[in-house]
Parts: C-alpha cells; structure tokens; sequence
C-alpha cells in the first residue's frame, strides 16, 4: 500500500507501505487505508515519532551503523527513520500551526 498524508497547510506525503505502517504505529493510529489525523491529536504524534527517532538513532549509534561508509556499504537499513518521518513531522508541524487535520486515503 501507499500511503498520501494530506493536509489543507502543506503540500502532500507519500510513503510506502512499510514506512507508512510503522509510523502510524509510533503514532498510535490504526494501519487502516483511510484515517485522520486531528490537530489536537498531532502534539502527541509528533512527540511519539520525536522519542522513536531518538530510540533509533541511539541504536544506529550503538550498533555502529551511522557510520556513512556502512550505510553505502548495505548496512541495516540505508535511510534512517529521522529521513523517513521528517517529512510527516513537517507536515503535522504546519497542519497544527493552521489548525488542519492531516488525512490519509480520502
């Protein structure tokens, strides 16, 4: 599946389906094709994917992955979860500035 995070504030978020998953995970929101995403729901979001970035990175960081010849050279997984759910963060960050939800599948 492919995930279109949209919202009136910005401009659309595409994911893959493996990516989309997992993050709407860290969000607490049900894997589902549809869903939303309300204002009042994204300060806690953005801190849950803020707290698994972090968690990531202290991995990477332990199992010596963020080193940028390893991540050339196959390690783990190449792009990190920071790169994968920035844009999403961004887009939640500027959704709750204007106080509009962010939608997925509608």
């Amino acid at each position: 599946m492919i995930y279109k995070f949209k919202s009136k504030a910005a401009g659309d978020v595409i994911m893959l389906g493996p990516t989309g998953d997992r993050v709407l995970g860290l969000i607490g929101k049900d894997v589902t094709p549809k869903g939303i995403i309300e204002p009042a729901q994204m300060p806690a979001a953005i801190q849950a994917l803020a707290d698994a970035v972090a968690a990531d990175d202290a991995a990477r960081a332990a199992s010596g992955d963020a080193k940028p010849d390893e991540a050339t050279a196959g390690s783990r997984d190449a792009i990190s979860l920071r790169q994968r759910a920035w844009p999403l963060v961004e887009l939640m960050k500027r959704a709750l500035a204007a106080d509009e939800p962010v939608t997925w599948g509608v």
